[in-house]
């Protein structure tokens, strides 16, 4: 008979997570010698290994892969039902892990987790920000809960809700040769150079559509953060399409400039990423509760 415990659940999933036992043991609070034997008991039992051993890494297999959405369930599930046992079963506690992209990670956290934080102080919340590519890469793999990024997905797995509206301006160096003219009109942009996101982001993305809407130019540099790109931009290095929310302080203090392009559209909407199958317990209910 299989009597696999909740401490092996637990450090079959932390090492899932993180690909070391011993990071796996300093999160559980557990001796490294003791989250191996949890982990090899557990493999035991299975009479399978759930993990390739990869150059000092482990990485789940495809048994580890299809059980370890199944473990995170059971966990969750235990922990609900001594929620519900005690006497403050209204106190929610525990971990939940967020994706967010760049835009959303760096210029918009509060709007995000403020509410429920404030709710629920005594949910741990772990963040990681990357680009949209990354973040969806995480749902699909269950190694996020639940994900929010700036550009459309479409994979089998995952359900997208909208979030809220975005929007992206063009901008400028306020000595930039188009930020001096009026009425610009497509035709302007021809040689533009261009700074652009790196790829696998939504800003990107959208900025190639942009891109494709005018006449040919030239991309000049390719940087992975927002903040960068804003001072690449204001150096007078080039053009780029950047979030609203992310030159609020820079149009103020007139570093930037946007220029006024109404024959594009740079609409966007912010979504929240789901795996269909992942159980929703307590604590994802909640925190979708208060978007």
């Amino acid at each position: 008979m299989i009597n696999i415990s909740p401490r092996q659940l637990e450090v079959f999933v932390q090492v899932a997570l993180h690909g070391s036992v011993r990071i796996a043991a300093e999160r559980l609070h557990l001796t490294q010698p003791a989250a191996s034997m949890a982990l090899a008991e557990m493999e035991r039992q299975l009479d399978a290994a759930v993990f390739d051993r990869e150059r000092g890494r482990l990485r789940l297999n495809a048994r580890g892969r299809e059980l370890l959405p199944l473990a995170q369930e059971l966990l969750e599930r235990h922990a609900e039902f001594a929620r519900r046992g005690s006497e403050v079963s209204d106190v929610l506690a525990g971990e939940l892990r967020i994706g967010a992209s760049n835009t959303v990670g760096n210029y918009l956290v509060g709007d995000l987790l403020g509410s429920f934080v404030r709710t629920h102080p005594q949910v741990a919340i772990r963040l990681r920000v990357a680009n949209t590519e990354a973040i969806a890469a995480g749902v699909i793999d269950h190694s996020l809960d639940i994900g929010c990024v700036e550009g459309p997905v479409a994979h089998p797995s995952l359900e997208v809700r909208p979030w809220r509206e975005d929007r992206l301006l063009v901008c400028a160096s306020p000595e930039h040769p188009l930020a001096r003219r009026r009425g610009l009109k497509p035709a302007d942009f021809v040689g533009a150079r261009w700074v652009l996101r790196e790829p696998g982001s939504a800003t990107r993305a959208t900025s190639e559509r942009v891109l494709s809407q005018l006449p040919p130019g030239e991309t000049v540099l390719e940087l992975d953060q927002i903040e960068a790109i804003k001072q690449a931009v204001a150096a007078g290095l080039g053009i780029a399409c950047l979030p609203e929310v992310a030159v609020v302080d820079a149009l103020a203090t007139g570093r930037l400039k946007v220029l006024k392009t109404p024959f594009l559209d740079l609409r966007r909407t912010l979504s929240l990423l789901l795996h269909r199958q992942k159980y929703r317990g307590a604590l994802l209910d909640a925190f979708l509760a208060k978007m």
